[in-house]
């Protein structure tokens, strides 16, 4: 029987702990004199005081070393159970004519905790300013959780070949939650300097102060929320830039920034993650941009700006829109959709496949191909330089198997909720890829999820906790032998 006593006491601490971060857009409400601050009081009160009786009932069972399962349970208990608390202050606060009900709140607490950057919210300049800083919040939160996550949890739970990267100079068998402290302090300060350098950089390209910090928490989470309805659409030129820079910055591994500022620049520039990501990001910008600009001339610098804004927002799953690229032609819609499903780099706050998986898998093929032309030859893949362990190939390949499984059963649901072929299918791989906008008129770069069926935005919902985790972690909880494994 797993005891799920240690599990509790940590989710209950984060619990608090998010009960307390409730304050801060509480106090800047109290500032504005926009009436509005009781909910974010209530809101905090009660997610620290069951966070904390929680805590108090599990503390005599909390242990430095979790077995896997109770690791398990761990990671998809705080993925699931913060949402849950995050939501209140959006079903008790003020949205105006948005109306949200439970799960319109779930939907959008969820999406933001992911890094998702789907929403069900409109008309965002009339919403109190302690909830637009409560979404960006919750961003800026699930981007520093997931680097944790990919860091410290998933290579210790061999998941979709993480694994791969447990030699990054952590070793966290049998000590996760210690080293999970270590390695997370070291990181934040990362984290919180890039949010910072963010800031001000967005302060200096002409943005208000307000909108500048909070598109700065959503640009280094890469979770594309934004203060305006038509996202940066609104801050169009020195900003776009400034977003490019810090989405791409933000999408490469941390450890990289963390030896970095050790005096090792060697490992960001050998990592073979960061050489294919900014190769697939730059091949795909350059041909978006010559289609367009072949399409219709004229406006070089702008169809430029536009291009690699776009292009970058959805490479690094960060889902902020310039423009409508729906409206942009063929091509460059479908080069726009499947970069979304490559992704950046492991151990960033970035979503989607990773590229990584897609080095190992091709890595695999070509290792395959040659053996198949040279029966009595030894091949093995190699990837950075290293050979490839077997463990890591089977779990790459079980990860592409089951996220593409898992993109057709959430798209078929969808359909079956009502909705047509184009928003279903790009609203699976938005959701279960964290990108956040989809295709189409409805949820498109110019549109939201408000419109959707119930059904359909729990579905999503799931979909999005599913695809942030990884897969494995949350399907395997769904398993007899998990709960039969003592």
């Amino acid at each position: 029987m797993i005891d799920i006593r240690p599990v509790g006491y940590v989710i209950g601490l984060l619990v608090v702990a998010l009960g307390a971060a409730m304050l801060l857009p509480m106090l800047y409400d109290i500032a504005a004199l926009n009436g509005h601050w009781p909910a974010f009081m209530f809101s905090a009160v009660l997610t620290m005081l069951t966070g904390g009786f929680t805590a108090l009932a599990c503390a005599n069972a909390s242990t430095p070393r979790l077995t896997i399962q109770q690791t398990f349970l761990l990671t998809t208990g705080v993925w699931l159970t913060l949402p849950i608390f995050g939501a209140i202050p959006f079903i008790l606060g003020d949205t105006g004519v948005n109306e949200l009900r439970t799960v319109d709140a779930f939907f959008e607490a969820m999406s933001g905790l992911t890094t998702t950057g789907a929403t069900v919210l409109s008309d965002l300049e009339e919403l109190p300013e302690g909830l637009l800083i409560w979404r960006s919040m919750l961003q800026w939160f699930g981007g520093i959780g997931i680097i944790v996550v990919a860091m410290v949890f998933l290579p210790e739970l061999r998941i979709g070949g993480m694994q791969i990267f447990r030699s990054e100079g952590f070793d966290t068998m049998g000590k996760i939650l210690p080293r999970a402290t270590e390695i997370a302090g070291r990181i934040s300060a990362v984290y919180c300097v890039l949010t910072l350098t963010c800031a001000l950089s967005y302060l200096g390209a002409g943005m208000p102060t307000f909108d500048a910090v909070n598109h700065a928490l959503t640009t280094v989470a890469t979770g594309g929320f934004s203060t305006r309805d038509m996202s940066m659409g609104d801050f169009k030129g020195a900003p776009e830039y400034v977003a490019v820079v810090f989405m791409i910055l933000a999408s490469l591994p941390f450890v990289r920034y963390v030896q970095l500022l050790g005096g090792s620049l060697t490992p960001i520039l050998n990592d073979a993650q960061v050489r294919g990501f900014l190769w697939v990001a730059g091949v795909s910008i350059v041909l978006v941009f010559l289609y367009r600009l072949a399409l219709a001339p004229g406006g070089l610098e702008e169809t430029f700006r536009e291009t690699l804004f776009n292009v970058t927002s959805i490479a690094t799953g960060t889902g902020y829109a310039s423009a409508n690229y729906w409206l942009w032609g063929g091509f460059p819609v479908v080069v726009i959709f499947f970069i979304g499903l490559v992704g950046g780099c492991a151990g960033s706050t970035c979503c989607s496949v990773k590229i990584f998986r897609y080095q190992i898998l091709f890595a695999t093929v070509k290792s395959q191909i040659r053996e198949i032309h040279s029966p009595h030859g030894v091949f093995t893949a190699r990837y950075d330089g290293r050979s490839v362990p077997e463990d890591v190939i089977n779990s790459v390949m079980a990860f592409f198997v089951l996220f593409t499984v898992s993109l057709g059963v959430i798209a078929v649901l969808l359909v079956a909720t009502g909705l047509d072929i184009v928003t279903a299918i790009s609203g699976a791989v938005a959701a279960l890829a964290n990108i956040g906008p989809g295709l189409g008129d409805q949820i498109g770069p110019d549109g939201n999820y408000a419109g959707l069926n119930d059904v359909a935005k729990w579905i999503l919902s799931a979909a999005m906790l599913i695809g942030r985790l990884e897969l494995m972690v949350v399907y395997a909880l769904l398993t007899v032998h998990f709960w039969r494994t003592s």
